[in-house]
């Protein structure tokens, strides 16, 4: 049986789920996003991706700044729902409109909870070197991410994985298990699991105060930052040049042992051979892609034929 939903999102990342939603046949009684928001070099007003695909299918669309307003609780209320569907929407929902749907709010997480509540999830499971990950149905409550989870499916984390490809696989993967969990809860075939109070960690917003890198870490932690940073928003070193110190993002590196002859110094952030293989604080990694301040993302080979870095260069 079709539910009477109500979808909150706002990214990319919540968009394939709103479509398959909408494909599965449910009535999707009104979209909330974030307010649309000044942004490129013109500053004009931009509606999120959620906004704009809400939009072209003559979708009613909401974006207050917050939901505390008494107003705006009472108009969601009044939707007369059958449940919510948010998917990093970006505003905590209250106990009032957490309880106003017929049968709750259903969030889609993008990690493999207790571990990653919170807002950056993608990022700090590439960026803590996590093996896996996954997305989770869970069922909402006043806590942060705390709710028990309905299903969940997951998938492994691979040494070229940046953040981009990530989200790429999981917001399709999540869109998917909307469907079935919602079909299984209309069939009272859902089974929700209690989250263990073991292994709680936090996904905190990304800050730009960490996008540095730091060649004193070990390989494998530089790498698992440069990529779990990428495409946005870019982990990043300085070049010294005639006009000052040029900035470069890292999209891709893979983790190298050092050179055995040790021909040039194996200090950390030097540039080993012609080829961008830095040294770390253990070992070194290979820069595979690369993108330099207001050009487009190139491979390190096409970087370095208008750019040259010769080895023994200190990053």
């Amino acid at each position: 049986m079709p539910f009477r939903l109500a979808f909150m999102g706002s990214p990319d990342f919540a968009v394939p789920t709103l479509l398959a939603l909408i494909g599965a046949g449910h009535e999707i009684a009104c979209v909330y996003s974030q307010p649309p928001r000044p942004a490129g070099r013109g500053q004009a007003e931009r509606r999120t991706p959620v906004h704009a695909a809400a939009a072209e299918r003559g979708l009613e669309v909401r974006t207050p700044p917050t939901l505390k307003d008494p107003a705006d609780r009472a108009a969601f209320a009044a939707l007369g729902l059958d449940a919510a569907v948010v998917v990093a929407y970006g505003l905590l929902l209250p106990k009032p409109v957490l309880d106003a749907p017929r049968l709750g709010c259903f969030n889609l997480h993008g990690s493999l909870l207790p571990r990653w509540r919170g807002a950056a999830p993608i990022q700090r499971a590439v960026m803590a070197g996590d093996a896996r990950t996954g997305v989770q149905v869970m069922q909402m409550e006043a806590g942060l991410d705390t709710g028990p989870i309905l299903a969940a499916a997951d998938t492994p984390i691979g040494p070229t994985d940046t953040a981009g490809s990530l989200h790429d696989r999981l917001a399709p993967l999540g869109a998917a298990l909307i469907v079935s969990t919602l079909d299984a809860l209309d069939h009272g075939a859902v089974q929700r699991l209690v989250q263990s109070e073991i292994g709680v960690t936090h996904a905190a917003k990304i800050t730009a105060d960490e996008t540095g890198i730091d060649w004193s870490r070990p390989a494998r932690h530089v790498s698992a930052h440069i990529r779990g940073l990428s495409p946005h928003p870019g982990a990043w070193f300085e070049l010294a040049s005639d006009r000052g110190p040029v900035r470069f993002k890292v999209l891709n590196a893979l983790v190298e042992d050092l050179p055995a002859d040790g021909a040039v110094s194996a200090t950390p952030g030097a540039v080993l051979d012609d080829r961008l293989l830095i040294a770390c604080g253990e070992g070194a990694v290979r820069l595979t892609e690369l993108q330099r301040a207001g050009k487009s993302p190139m491979s390190a080979d096409a970087l370095l034929r208008g750019t040259p870095i010769a080895p023994g260069t200190l990053l």
